[in-house]
């Protein structure tokens, strides 16, 4: 009998068209290693593609801007969202008449076929249509708790995820198992440690730089470069090898935690002054206001890099919120203006175990278990008041 390695490269073998997919947040982790991956099936000559849910700004937030890691291998690759999934097939029976011309013109929303017989005629019955088989014949998720996670990727084609395999990768406990094959190690700290090994089992030596360097960085994403407490030997071996296969170390951790602005650290500064936390520092939260942001020159995304540094820095701390106050496009606002604008920004990270979404589900959020967001039509201040309240009820009924 085979084991789930052996399964995962016999599927593998016998794909023609794979789809590497992932999580709509664009997780670090989930980018990388589906780079990685791509990289090394590549190398099988394999066809295969990578789609992802397109972020937009203007929508959510994103646990990390897609930039951040355009510096990988292959990353101009992924796309964002699935093309000509399936064929549609006009057909036309000629058994009684031959085909002399085919023209086609476009008339509005109707795309005509002008087809010339040599001899006889054709009717309406001779006509008929139908849709081919599916683009790609195997399916590859990762760092995805559940389909619903990969967003429009799956809501807008939800029969194919069903009428194809799927191969789920990942390390996460609430993980839903919904493959066919499910390789899910919740000893891993990251998707691109389980792919380490996985790539390893089946050939070392096609392990180059460049996927080294994609494993690394996932490796490097998930531990805060090392500095969360779920490190393992095994992460610290893998890492190891990783760097001695050429992965580019230095470049990585650079890229991810040394380049950040000076404008970020004036933002991070006021997000330190109004900390607060209650439940022995499990729960910790922070308030922004809309003049925070313009004193600072920064953005709503730019608040991926201090959650970032609370989880590193705050280990106590399950859940971290920050509340900020919203301001739509086109409504200017200056310094000193005395005014409340109505509508307020949260975001909520949790630790593992711990559901985000569910914490604040009163606010119809988006996101996923790790990291949920919504907007509240109040005030910065009475929403900081409500918000902490209902959150802090909730944790209360959970083992911390």
């Amino acid at each position: 009998m085979l084991n789930q390695e052996q399964q995962i490269f016999e599927q593998i073998k016998k794909a023609n068209n794979i789809l590497i997919t992932f999580s709509r947040t664009w997780n670090g982790d989930s980018v990388a290693s589906a780079l990685a991956l791509f990289l090394f099936l590549k190398k099988l000559d394999k066809n295969v593609e990578i789609a992802a849910e397109k972020y937009e700004a203007n929508e959510t937030i994103s646990p990390e801007p897609k930039n951040l890691f355009s510096f990988l291998p292959s990353f101009s690759e992924i796309k964002n969202g699935l093309e000509n999934l399936r064929k549609f097939i006009i057909s036309l029976d000629i058994t009684n008449a031959k085909v002399n011309q085919i023209k086609y013109k476009l008339e509005k929303n109707s795309l005509n076929f002008i087809i010339s017989p040599k001899e006889g005629f054709f009717t309406e019955d001779d006509i008929t249509s139908s849709t081919e088989g599916f683009k790609y014949d195997l399916i590859i998720t990762l760092d995805s708790p559940d389909m619903e996670s990969l967003g429009k990727i799956y809501d807008n084609d939800t029969e194919f995820f069903y009428k194809t395999p799927i191969i789920n990768i990942d390390h996460h406990s609430d993980n839903e198992e919904f493959g066919q094959i499910n390789l899910v190690e919740l000893n891993a700290v990251s998707t691109s440690e389980i792919l380490f090994s996985l790539f390893d089992s089946y050939s070392r030596e096609m392990i180059d730089e460049d996927i080294a360097t994609c494993l690394l960085t996932g490796i490097i994403y998930k531990t805060k470069s090392f500095k969360t407490s779920n490190i393992t030997p095994n992460t610290l071996m893998s890492t190891s090898q990783l760097i001695s296969m050429g992965a580019k170390r230095e470049e990585i951790v650079n890229r991810l935690y040394r380049s950040r602005s000076l404008n970020v650290l004036k933002l991070w500064g006021r997000v330190l002054a109004r900390l607060s936390g209650t439940l022995d520092n499990k729960l910790v939260w922070s308030t922004l206001s809309h003049i925070d942001f313009i004193k600072t020159e920064t953005n709503k995304d730019d608040l991926n890099d201090v959650i970032d540094e609370l989880i590193v820095n705050i280990p106590a701390a399950k859940i971290v919120v920050i509340i900020y106050e919203k301001i739509s496009p086109g409504e200017g606002r200056k310094e000193g203006d005395d005014f409340n604008y109505p509508s307020t920004g949260l975001v909520v990270y949790s630790s593992k175990n711990i559901d985000s979404s569910e914490l604040i589900k009163e606010y119809n959020p988006i996101g996923d278990r790790r990291l949920a967001q919504a907007e509240i039509k109040k005030p910065l201040a009475a929403a900081e008041k409500e918000i902490i309240e209902i959150i802090q009820k909730k944790l209360e009924k959970l083992p911390l």
